[in-house]
């Protein structure tokens, strides 16, 4: 026979199991708003930056130093975009943290009245290390890969979709293992309530990598990189397919073909 409890325990196993699954997407929104104006910027300041430098520098096309350092500057303009949502989605994915605050816009609301409306910038400096690495990694790299895997036929789609996806897959790759340290310290300095009068323990970027370095080793500048290598690797590949894309498209209307 049935135990009058057994309804109650199973309610509470299906609530538990419900609550697990929507921590594992605490802090979804910030990224998702982000993600559009994160890549269109990145993008859009590397083909700018790139005809600038090549403007400066008096040459007509883009070399491995060239392609580099336009990635890197890319990387700090597409900064400025994704502090403010990286801070909220670092906030409510925080477990210390998490229960302060009731969704995005609640964050910000607190946030602001606490620390003043330039703490939605905290950690710029951090962000803009690790866009400036993973930037220069990818559009360099992108590069390097495309000048020495078989020239494209005029036309044939397939072979222009699978260089970019090698392509963009090293670079993508190459860019997470150079801005995963910047990234750990970017966390922890955007986890960090700033208090009036009192030094934050992570406050600047490279002061903050030699602190973690130091009280928990070389391998904790790494944490969480093979998830995030995962995703970075075959997501800078297809992001780059993507692109290649939707430029194509668009020349074909300016065309009008």
């Amino acid at each position: 026979m049935s135990s009058p409890c057994e309804p109650t325990t199973a309610l509470c196993l299906t609530c538990d199991n419900e609550c697990s699954a929507s921590r594992l997407y605490r802090g979804i929104s910030a990224p998702i708003l982000m993600e559009a104006p994160k890549r269109a910027t990145k993008f859009a300041a590397n083909d700018s930056w790139g005809a600038f430098y090549r403007n400066l520098f008096g040459v007509d096309k883009q070399t491995q130093s060239l392609a580099t350092l336009t990635g890197a500057t890319a990387g700090a303009t597409e900064a400025f975009v994704v502090v403010p949502f990286e801070l909220v989605k670092i906030r409510l994915q925080d477990k210390a943290q998490a229960h302060k605050y009731n969704g995005m816009f609640d964050v910000v609301k607190k946030i602001v009245a606490a620390e003043g409306p330039l703490a939605m910038y905290n950690g710029l400096e951090s962000t803009m290390w690790r866009h400036v690495l993973w930037n220069a990694g990818y559009f360099g790299c992108i590069f390097q890969v495309r000048a020495q895997l078989p020239a494209v036929e005029p036309g044939n789609k397939n072979q222009q979709m699978r260089n970019d996806l090698i392509a963009g897959s090293i670079g993508g790759t190459t860019g997470t293992i150079l801005n995963t340290p910047m990234d750990v310290v970017k966390s922890r300095i955007q986890n960090t309530t700033k208090v009036p009068g009192q030094v934050a323990k992570y406050n600047w970027a490279w002061p903050a990598l030699g602190t973690v370095m130091k009280e928990e080793g070389f391998s904790a500048l790494y944490k969480g990189f093979t998830p995030k290598v995962l995703r970075l690797g075959p997501g800078g590949g297809i992001l780059l397919v993507v692109y290649t894309g939707v430029m194509d498209f668009f020349r074909k209307m300016r065309d009008g073909n």
